[in-house]
């Protein structure tokens, strides 16, 4: 896949994030960890997979880590986590906006500071960037959400929940 699809994709998937976050939605737990983990894994899959990356680039890719979390942390603590309905919900405020504009300015000195002192490109994939921040956020929220007391939403169901059923029952016939 083309690197400018691929950030494009992330890119609109973080937006969208953003835009349900900004109205206020439930929070259930495959919403808030999902994206996350996937990003995060891809990410370090991509790095694994680049090839003559050195101690100090891995060492870069780490401390980049580090920041996104602690960023994505702090943001998670800026978010208004509320109960509504009987459900967990959260909301980002202005304050969590406030935190975004940090979070881009240190990862874009981070960044260019990286490459000034010749850090490889590949070790420095956007999903892992992203991944790492909305991880560090997720453990924030769900801590938080695990504080209040209010049950997490439920699951909302899939375009493949009961996929296995449905088979059976064609089969059957």
């Amino acid at each position: 896949m083309p690197t400018w699809l691929l950030v494009t994709i992330i890119a609109g998937a973080a937006v969208a994030v953003v835009a349900k976050r900004m109205i206020g939605e439930p929070v259930n737990v495959r919403d808030l960890f999902g994206p996350p983990v996937v990003l995060t894994a891809l990410g370090v899959w991509s790095v694994l997979e680049a090839g003559g990356l050195n101690g100090a680039d891995l060492g870069w890719v780490v401390g980049g880590c580090l920041i996104g979390l602690g960023l994505g942390a702090l943001r998670g603590a800026t978010v208004a986590v509320f109960t509504r309905d009987g459900v967990l919900h959260q909301r980002y405020t202005g304050r969590t906006f406030l935190v975004i504009l940090l979070a881009f300015l240190a990862s874009g000195l981070y960044g260019l500071l990286a490459r000034k002192l010749g850090m490889h490109p590949e070790a420095r994939p956007i999903n892992l960037s992203i991944g790492v921040g909305f991880l560090g956020e997720a453990l924030v929220i769900g801590y938080r959400g695990l504080r209040n007391g209010t049950p997490f939403a439920p699951e909302k169901p899939g375009p493949l929940d009961g996929l296995g059923d449905r088979i059976d029952r064609l089969t059957r016939r």
